[in-house]
């Protein structure tokens, strides 16, 4: 099939989805405990439950789109957003959110698997770092857009109905007056139900998967697991997810506890800025890597986003409210190097390796349920003093790895290591 455009527009536009749905969680878990009356331990739970369903998914998901192709898998990943998001929309109560974030979570999870080969394909692999990049932003703009779309509503969800727009209006209808917030996830329902008939009748091209795309036998996670050196990247990709997430998850409280901001504006906005910030870095990040050697890159960036914690968690109101969300510039780096260092440290069965860090997304569901739970006995700062030894580990990566092949940089070609 020749190059598509529209395949690859279709491509770009199911990662705003993906992550319009995703990162709305960091915005409202000031919600989540003020409108269910929940613990921070339980608010990070529903966080766990979102994410665990990326840690558990991430290779069978591979072999469900070996098994079937990526159209079936796509259409059925919107399914079980619609549904998810549906379900909690219609029933907004703390046991549901849990089943129904699960239920999303496992939809996201078969997209993200399924629309990196797509994108190669459909945009030519000549195009690919470019495309790949690309699709990075777009994640990016959308997961800042996210928390203000959450403000907007919030806050006109509050003014007289006269004062409405039509949208406004028929969500203030069918959405509880006292959860604002869960209005969110008709946006979501629909946006998810809007999919499913474009996969249906977009005619996809036959993807023929890499090396790197594959699922992998048994026998290869067998002989990667026996690895010391697998484990250590799989821990620094634990480390790090759960450094992002168990950041961007709190931010908005922790203003609302410690500085008196609210979460509906103010907490919203540095939550924007937090995920506005991690992709312009990611942009930064491809520059450095032409100067300068991934393990000093990563190390730069580790060390940055440990400066912008300390700043965030002990200085002043408005020092806080900049360097939380600053955080964000630094830890872009961290999960491409972590990544790239991972793959190019062993010699075979790289496909395999890839499903094993991509796993490694289970930090994103273990870390915030840790700080809430540290929370709730300690205040929230404690908690999010647990960031450290999450970016501590990363960090050590930068000190430790010795890969096999070096990144090139400008005047230095990629050297390999005998």
């Amino acid at each position: 099939m020749a190059r598509s455009r529209s395949m690859t527009l279709l491509v770009f536009v199911t990662f705003f989805v993906i992550s319009l749905i995703t990162n709305i969680l960091n915005a409202i878990v000031p919600d989540i405990i003020g409108s269910f009356h929940v613990s921070l331990a339980a608010a990070g739970f529903l966080i766990f439950a979102f994410f665990i369903a990326y840690g558990v998914m991430s290779i069978p998901a591979g072999f469900l789109v070996e098994r079937f192709t990526e159209k079936p898998v796509m259409a059925a990943a919107f399914l079980a957003g619609t549904a998810g998001s549906l379900s909690f929309a219609l029933f907004p109560a703390y046991r549901v959110a849990i089943a129904s974030l699960f239920v999303i979570g496992v939809g996201m999870t078969l997209l993200q698997v399924a629309i990196n080969p797509l994108l190669r394909v459909a945009g030519g692999e000549e195009h690919y770092a470019f495309h790949s990049t690309l699709a990075q932003v777009v994640f990016g703009a959308a997961s800042a857009i996210s928390p203000r779309m959450y403000s907007y509503l919030v806050v006109n969800l509050k003014v007289p109905a006269g004062d409405q727009n039509a949208l406004v209006r028929l969500l203030g209808k069918i959405t509880p007056a006292d959860l604002p917030w869960a209005s969110m996830y008709w946006i979501f329902a629909a946006c998810s139900a809007a999919m499913v008939p474009v996969i249906l009748l977009s005619r996809f091209p036959r993807v023929e998967h890499t090396e790197e795309e594959r699922p992998g036998s048994r026998e290869m996670y067998r002989s990667l697991a026996k690895k010391r050196v697998v484990w250590l990247y799989f821990l620094a990709m634990v480390a790090y997810t759960g450094t992002e997430q168990g950041t961007a998850n709190w931010i908005s409280s922790f203003l609302h506890d410690y500085h008196g901001y609210d979460p509906h504006t103010t907490g919203a906005a540095a939550v924007s800025w937090f995920w506005s910030l991690l992709t312009i870095g990611c942009v930064i990040g491809l520059l450095l890597l032409k100067l300068f050697d991934s393990r000093k890159v990563l190390i730069g960036g580790a060390a940055g986003a440990i400066v912008c914690l300390t700043a965030g968690l002990f200085g002043p109101a408005r020092v806080s409210l900049a360097a939380l969300p600053a955080m964000g510039l630094f830890a872009s780096v961290l999960w491409p190097m972590v990544m790239s260092l991972s793959l190019n440290s062993v010699a075979e069965y790289h496909g395999s390796f890839s499903g094993i860090m991509n796993t490694g997304i289970l930090g994103a569901a273990v870390v915030p349920v840790i700080i809430g739970k540290i929370g709730d006995f300690a205040g929230l700062r404690a908690g999010m003093l647990f960031l450290y030894a999450t970016l501590g580990m990363v960090l050590s990566v930068g000190f430790w790895a010795k890969p096999l092949i070096s990144n090139a940089t400008i005047g230095k070609p990629a050297t390999e290591r005998s």
